[in-house]
């Protein structure tokens, strides 16, 4: 009976020994898929942000183009205005 005794014991060691094993081989494998994850993440998000720094870029950029547009449209009504006015001038 002790005979059974210690062969239970063993083979309960040794269970729990394989699954302790197991569980540090399972738990290295899952760091480590983890840390990728963390890296691909990290490197979608930096590429995400560039892209949303160069759209913010575009939209100051169109931006400032369309009050110089503004701006030269305005010109160009005032230099009109002043060949309509050299005109009436002329002819009277």
């Amino acid at each position: 009976m002790t005979e059974g005794i210690v062969l239970a014991v063993i083979s309960g060691a040794v269970t729990l020994i394989v699954c302790m094993i197991n569980n540090y081989a399972q738990g290295v494998k899952v760091t480590k898929q983890h840390d990728k994850t963390i890296e691909l993440i990290d490197y979608r998000l930096t590429e995400l942000s560039e892209k949303v720094e160069k759209h913010n870029s575009l939209i100051d950029r169109t931006y400032a183009l369309e009050q110089d547009m503004a701006l030269q449209e305005e010109r160009i009504k005032v230099a009109n205005h002043r060949i309509e006015d050299l005109e009436e001038k002329r002819s009277a």
